[in-house]
């Protein structure tokens, strides 16, 4: 079968919530990707590729993955360093 990464999307630079980014996700890894003859494009013949699927947890992407016999790769998310600061903080040093 297909190998497979598990992962949790994390948020671009231009986003300054979290909201969207509680699910995890499911993306087949596509090996040889060919370029299109016509347009000079990169393209592929695995249509597993364009599949992504969502997950309301990681146990349950974890579970989908063995039941169907997957191999997967898991990719824990870095966890935030938060620095609470003041804006008093900017005028002390």
């Amino acid at each position: 079968m297909k190998k497979a990464k598990i992962y949790k999307p994390s948020k671009t630079a231009m986003q300054s919530g979290l909201k969207k980014f509680e699910k995890w996700i499911i993306e087949f890894i596509t090996k040889d990707p060919t370029i299109n003859p016509l347009m000079g494009w990169e393209s592929s013949n695995d249509t597993f590729s364009e599949l992504k699927m969502e997950f309301s947890s990681k146990e349950l992407a974890v579970e989908y993955a063995k039941k169907n016999k997957i191999e997967y790769e898991l990719i824990e998310p870095k966890e935030r360093k938060i620095v609470k600061k003041s804006y008093s903080d900017n005028f002390i040093k």
